[in-house]
């Protein structure tokens, strides 16, 4: 009991130093500027209104002020306001992008200006550009500027180390609940301590989650940074649109449950029953076809249960008989008097290869016409698998190959002209220039769309 006693002190001495140091680096990167109001306001009038108007939000001579301080850091206005010509002579991008947008008219020098002053004009215009600031406060904080150069490396090594500590006492949790589970015998007290400790790991994930969402407002704030980011998420939303509309249809791997469980594995694999006996029209048709229960009758006839070595695995030889019988309830036949009934029950077969309405696709020329040079090219066995995959090793059926129009280009690009009697008088001028099904227009868009 002392064990977990200690262990709790530990974490929860632990987790106050975590808060400590958070407190800390919230308030060593979060400057204070101390300003007066009624002192920036008469400086303002003084020094800035022969060239920005005392209305924040109009443009005069020298551009709007309101906001100012929301898009340049403090370090850069002071700066600015006392040289801006150095500024200018120095290369800095912003304040020669101010110069030549204002027809490279030169703004005053006010090296005579204290920091001080330049707080206190700086906090006049953040009380006025912000009607819910009162002009009573007399303290801004600089949370909202862009950061200097040596800002951002700091409060990066920080905010990851705090990060990295964060999820060393995650772990430390975990492992003490570990203990409680392996070691205590109370399930109320266990019940209650995880409880406690899930409470907990959700508010370091949260705290995580503030810390990261705070380092990221303030990266962003980097000019570059920002339209960097802002390119890069508008690159990966379109090529997220385009892979979403170039998916559509395409389906790879897809594997429905079917009405009755057919093995091809079982059929074409152990048994060796040939592809075209039960697809007979992908021989001389455009479609393959799905086989009527007739088919399946003529060995179904007599056998009426399973009595294979195979077995895939989660099935047994009960699974594969009661299969069988779905056959006879599809086609109305009692096995047992061997006679057939009227009351049929069509099986509702799940089609899986199925072409869109605007493509033509003819299994006849591919099965008969191309079969040997498609199995020489594809190193297949059986011309059926340079599409199908390796049906004869499935226990289920399910689509191996994409079906796209890429990927029917890629295989006519590469396929050489049948030598044939017909392709070598037809095509005899382009077969000297090239010898793949392309050169003879089969990638033309009229081969399969018309």
């Amino acid at each position: 009991m002392n064990i977990y006693k200690n262990i709790i002190y530990k974490i929860n001495n632990q987790l106050l130093i975590i808060i400590i140091i958070f407190f800390i680096s919230n308030n060593i990167f979060s400057e204070e500027i101390i300003g007066n109001y009624e002192n920036g306001k008469k400086l303002f009038k003084k020094h800035c209104t022969a060239c920005h108007s005392i209305n924040l939000n109009k443009e005069l001579i020298g551009p709007a002020l309101a906001g100012i301080t929301k898009i340049k850091n403090l370090n850069w206005l002071k700066k600015w306001i006392k040289d801006n010509k150095s500024l200018i002579k120095s290369g800095d991008k912003d304040a020669i992008a101010i110069y030549e947008k204002y027809n490279k008219i030169e703004m005053n020098v006010f090296p005579q200006l204290s920091n001080q002053d330049i707080n206190d004009i700086l906090l006049f215009i953040e009380t006025n550009s912000n009607p819910k600031i009162k002009k009573s406060e007399s303290v801004i904080t600089d949370n909202n500027y862009k950061s200097d150069k040596n800002f951002f490396p700091k409060i990066i090594i920080i905010e990851f180390i705090l990060l990295i500590i964060i999820v060393f006492f995650i772990f430390v949790k975990i492992q003490t609940i570990y203990y409680l589970f392996t070691y205590k015998k109370s399930p109320k007290n266990i019940i209650i301590q995880l409880f406690n400790y899930l409470i907990q790991l959700f508010n370091y994930l949260f705290i995580i989650y503030k810390y990261l969402y705070i380092l990221f407002l303030n990266i962003i704030k980097i000019t570059y940074i920002r339209y960097v980011s802002i390119c890069i998420i508008i690159l990966l939303s379109i090529y997220s649109i385009l892979n979403f509309l170039m998916n559509i249809d395409v389906n790879t791997g897809y594997k429905p449950k079917q009405p009755i469980h057919f093995s091809h594995k079982i059929h074409t694999g152990i048994n060796k029953i040939d592809c075209k006996y039960c697809h007979s029209s992908a021989k001389y048709g455009k479609v393959a076809g799905i086989p009527s229960v007739n088919l399946c009758m003529n060995c179904h006839n007599t056998i009426t249960q399973y009595n294979g070595n195979y077995i895939a695995k989660g099935k047994n030889k009960e699974f594969y008989t009661k299969e069988i019988q779905k056959i006879y309830k599809a086609i109305g036949w009692n096995p047992k008097t061997r006679e057939y009934y009227n009351n049929i029950e069509p099986i509702q077969w799940i089609r899986i290869h199925n072409m869109p309405d605007f493509v033509y696709f003819d299994h006849s020329q591919h099965v008969i016409i191309g079969e040997k040079i498609i199995k020489k090219h594809k190193n297949v066995d059986m011309v059926c698998k340079a599409c199908h995959g390796e049906v004869e090793k499935m226990d289920e059926i399910f689509m191996a190959n994409n079906f796209t129009m890429k990927w029917c280009i890629s295989c006519h690009k590469t396929i050489e002209i049948i030598n044939n009697t017909y392709n070598i008088n037809y095509y005899k001028k382009l077969i000297k220039k090239h010898n793949t099904i392309s050169s003879i227009g089969g990638i033309d868009c009229a081969k399969c769309h018309y």
